[in-house]
């Protein structure tokens, strides 16, 4: 059985984590299939979601530390540089798979049903919308074993939670329930169990009411105004809005509300 499945239903690509053996721990194959449908959701136009979901009491326990990180060993010409050197070369595959759910134009979901640790909570800070479960808990346990959440479990934690819940989680490594989550922005919603599948396809559809390049530039835009000064801000706003307004997509769409009212 595969670690993790891939669906493709009506725009939505879902990758499933199943790997409940190992408490969805984070393989070299899992993060191939991430790889493999992230680039699928960017290069295809039917493709407009992607969907991160689990199965089992974790969504993942973090990065599998029986695995050795990266396929290639060190040089031998650089084996006596410091070993943080070569990790950092290794690793470098699983960093950029997150900065690419970023930097693609199209929305991606992460669903946490369970305990989500390490490298799992730092997947879920680079996609665009977060849902839990009552279920659902979040830590970053690197701190236990000498080293810092270096995928952005710091740097994006931050950014989003700002910086004395980044120090609760990244630096004193507490462990936070769903509620908290929510209460101090790590996750946009908690939702049912029973229900939980269902809520989730009807956000997509939702998203994808919307036009595919526009839902793309608002991305692009939410994500650039976080690094801005509040004046550039103002002129990144008229520059994206701008390029929208008087589309094709923009006027037929004005003109089905004007008819609709």
């Amino acid at each position: 059985m595969a670690d993790a499945n891939v669906e493709e239903k009506d725009g939505v690509i879902t990758v499933t984590f199943d790997r409940q053996n190992k408490l969805n721990a984070i393989s070299p194959g899992m993060t191939q299939v991430l790889w493999e449908a992230v680039t699928k959701l960017g290069d295809r136009d039917d493709l407009r979601c992607m969907v991160i979901m689990a199965k089992g009491r974790y969504f993942a326990a973090g990065i599998d530390l029986s695995v050795p990180i990266g396929n290639r060993p060190a040089d031998p010409e650089t084996a006596h540089l410091h070993p943080g050197w070569n990790y950092r070369r290794n690793y470098r595959s699983h960093h950029l798979l997150y900065d690419e759910f970023e930097n693609v134009e199209k929305p991606i979901i992460q669903v946490i049903q369970g305990v989500c640790l390490g490298a799992g909570l730092e997947m879920a800070m680079s996609c665009d919308f977060r849902f839990c479960t009552v279920n659902a808990e979040f830590a970053l346990p690197e701190l236990d074993i000498g080293v810092v959440a270096g995928s952005g479990g710091t740097t994006r934690l931050t950014r989003l939670v700002g910086p004395a819940w980044g120090k609760w989680l990244g630096m004193a490594g507490m462990r936070v329930g769903a509620e908290q989550a929510l209460a101090i922005g790590l996750v946009h919603q908690i939702l049912s169990e029973d229900s939980l599948a269902a809520d989730v396809r009807a956000f997509c559809d939702r998203l994808m009411k919307i036009p595919a390049e526009t839902l793309g530039l608002a991305k692009l835009t939410v994500d650039m105004a976080t690094d801005l000064d509040r004046t550039s801000q103002r002129h990144l706003d008229r520059i994206v809005n701008t390029g929208l307004e008087g589309s094709e997509e923009n006027l037929r769409r004005i003109a089905r509300f004007r008819k609709e009212k």
